[in-house]
């Protein structure tokens, strides 16, 4: 692992589910990668998604995006993060891969079909959008992308373009692999139905305010088959345990469980010692992110600066790009025959 890019779509409030499955894991990877872990905000990307997107709000939450990973410990002057519209590199090797990219290819992707089956008009902004996380990728010739299950179809696609305009133009880029976060969890929504997603409405926000996260967990769904305090629980058919493990220490959550088995602990102690528990983990998140609220040029200079990082690299890039494939180029004659 040399070179590391990985996106987070500014769509809606970071939750715990982001914290927990990719923001941990990034901090990890920048401490030991420093400015050769790329972390972009992409918010072109968030345009293809029409339950989301909302062109009045799209420029704070990306603002938001930013200053939640730097609060959660994300640090700017080591790392390069950056916003996917502050390089415009990105969009125009995007096109270049739409030439060399096959149309069934993208019609077979997973993620394509299930969001396009719900939707009523289908834009071809969700067809391209693994092209467009290509580029993002290959771009600065990253080498791991660190991603959850549902995105490995696309690097897959992302390593055949890289295959593909190797073998059309010579080696170019690396073909980058997958890196999965086994220590990740993958967060049910509040619902206990899904995952958690902004999408879904079911998330709890790292920056929401307290009273709304305890009004969440109060209704947190109980094992369905525990009608009665004195009846004993299954704490597998409740996701209060599944939550409690992410924050609590596994002998609490162990002893807590054995109570709930045997009806010697309520919901609602359970519920009282969860919260308590989450809001310990996450006061310095909040802590710090209250405090880049009252310095909102020091997010936007770490931004910028992020942006001329990886623009010099992306730029470098598309120069390589632009002569392969045959471009005429700024300020160079061509060979007259």
């Amino acid at each position: 692992m040399k070179r590391v890019l990985s996106g987070i779509q500014p769509s809606g409030e970071i939750h715990i589910g982001n914290y927990l499955g990719a923001i941990k894991q990034w901090v990890a990877i920048g401490e030991k990668l420093g400015r050769d872990a790329f972390f972009c905000i992409v918010d072109y990307h968030a345009l293809t998604n029409p339950l989301a997107y909302d062109p009045s709000t799209l420029a704070q939450r990306t603002f938001e995006a930013a200053l939640v990973n730097i609060a959660a410990g994300l640090d700017p002057e080591k790392v390069t993060l950056f916003v996917q519209s502050h390089v415009p590199e990105h969009t125009e090797l995007s096109w270049v891969f739409t030439t060399l990219t096959p149309l069934g290819d993208l019609t077979r992707m997973t993620q394509f079909k299930d969001k396009a089956s719900k939707q009523e008009t289908v834009w071809s902004g969700l067809l391209m959008y693994p092209v467009l996380q290509a580029a993002d990728i290959l771009i600065y010739k990253a080498d791991t992308v660190p991603v959850g299950e549902d995105q490995v179809q696309h690097i897959e696609l992302t390593r055949e373009i890289a295959r593909r305009f190797n073998h059309l133009f010579g080696e170019t880029f690396p073909e980058p692999q997958a890196l999965l976060n086994p220590e990740a969890p993958r967060v049910p929504g509040i619902d206990g139905k899904a995952k958690m997603s902004k999408s879904l409405g079911n998330t709890i926000g790292l920056l929401e305010p307290e009273e709304s996260i305890w009004q969440k967990i109060q209704h947190l769904p109980d094992d369905p088959q525990r009608i009665r305090l004195s009846d004993p629980g299954d704490p597998e058919r409740t996701i209060l345990f599944t939550y409690l493990s992410y924050f609590a220490p596994k002998d609490l959550v162990e002893a807590l469980k054995e109570e709930y088995r045997k009806a010697g602990v309520g919901t609602y102690v359970v519920k009282r010692i969860l919260f308590d528990h989450l809001m310990e983990a996450l006061r310095p998140i909040r802590e710090r992110a209250e405090a880049l609220k009252k310095d909102p040029d020091y997010v936007m200079d770490a931004l910028l600066e992020g942006a001329k990082r990886a623009r010099a690299v992306a730029q470098a890039t598309m120069e390589e790009v632009r002569e392969k494939v045959g471009l005429l180029l700024p300020r160079k004659r061509p060979v007259l025959r």
